[in-house]
């Protein structure tokens, strides 16, 4: 009962990060037909052009070992083995090519589907795959229904078309009786050829549906509930908490080390309580002048209290206050609209501070 309520609950689209995970634990769609459909393609291929070489091969073969029966000497091991190897040597010249069409046809429709990859978790011993509760619920559940309908389709199919084959061949199935021995291979062979076509094609359509079928069935159990997309997207971009804590650490950091350098400023402009920035200029360095820190409400309180601890001069200026507060950044140059204020400022601390020597 929770199984079926937990699948109506997957109602949303796999995501991704979904459908990557489970390729990379070996849970890819897989049309078990693309296999059988290769196997024919290579039944065919070697009927049509591998079959007469390697049958002539060992016709060759056949005819030496029966002509030199009596001429063949066989007086010890050793040449028994030279017998062996010479006839192990032909055979397997004359079925080695078929072995590699078959082979490479079959690796062919494995990667056509997907890449192949070695996941151990996919071959670890499992108990639930000896369970017979489980095994009675695949092989008589919705999945086991499918495949058996599919079995009896292709079946169908595949003998509709070998009827046809041998129906329209009718008359030469009757004819053969009455060929000569040496005639009848080629013509068996021709009829045998045709009937792996007709069925190769007939799987040709099981497999183009089988394939589409297999693909909605793995994106659909591979659905997704609402709550496992949130997690998912939680976990992929972070809990909002966590980011939102670490965000306030690291803003806490840069404040710190801007009001450490709040003693290095030449002077703080001020908006009596609500701004305050803090301008470092001198002349030996060069450039212009650099803004150390800057600040709104309680930070521009403490920047003005670490100021008069330094004995940095604070001068209020409310409207240049307000107006560098949004166009200054810390660390960084003033802007050049702000030059010719900023150098009054400095050039009336200065007559200041020589008036204060002079005195």
């Amino acid at each position: 009962m929770s199984d079926d309520s937990d699948k109506d609950s997957k109602t949303e689209e796999p995501t991704e990060k979904k459908l990557q995970d489970a390729a990379e634990k070996g849970n890819d769609p897989v049309s078990r037909e693309v296999a059988l459909f290769a196997s024919l393609l290579a039944l065919l291929v070697v009927l049509a052009l591998l079959i007469k070489p390697a049958a002539a091969r060992l016709l060759v073969l056949l005819q030496y070992m029966l002509d030199g029966a009596g001429q063949h000497r066989i007086g010890n091991g050793a040449d028994v083995q030279a017998l062996m190897t010479l006839s192990g040597t032909e055979v397997s010249l004359a079925l080695l090519p078929i072995i590699l069409v078959l082979t490479v046809f079959g690796l062919v429709s494995a990667f056509a589907q997907n890449m192949p990859r070695f996941v151990l978790s996919r071959i670890a011993p499992e108990l639930s795959r000896i369970n017979p509760l489980k095994g009675f619920g695949r092989v008589f559940g919705g999945k086991g229904l499918v495949t058996f309908l599919k079995a009896v389709l292709e079946l169908t199919i595949v003998s509709v078309a070998v009827y046809m084959v041998l129906r329209s061949h009718e008359g030469l199935m009757v004819n053969l009786m009455f060929m000569r021995p040496t005639v009848m291979p080629e013509e068996i062979l021709t009829m045998l050829l045709r009937v792996v076509a007709a069925v190769a094609a007939a799987m040709a359509l099981i497999v183009a549906g089988d394939l589409v079928w297999t693909r909605i069935t793995w994106r659909k159990d591979l659905r997704m509930t609402k709550q496992e997309i949130k997690d998912e997207t939680k976990q992929a971009e972070g809990d909002p908490m966590v980011k939102a804590r670490l965000r306030s650490i690291a803003l806490d950091r840069a404040r710190k080390r801007m009001m450490a350098q709040v003693p290095r400023a030449t002077l703080v402009i001020a908006n009596p309580t609500h701004y305050a920035i803090a301008i470092r200029y001198v002349r030996e360095e060069g450039g212009a002048p650099i803004v150390v820190a800057k600040g709104q409400d309680l930070i521009a309180l403490k920047i003005r209290e670490i100021a008069a601890e330094a004995g940095i001069p604070v001068l209020e200026q409310k409207l240049l206050a307000r107006s560098m507060y949004d166009l200054v950044e810390v660390d960084q140059a003033i802007p050049p609209e702000f030059y010719r204020a900023v150098a009054e400022l400095i050039h009336f601390l200065s007559r200041k501070k020589t008036r204060a020597s002079a005195i």
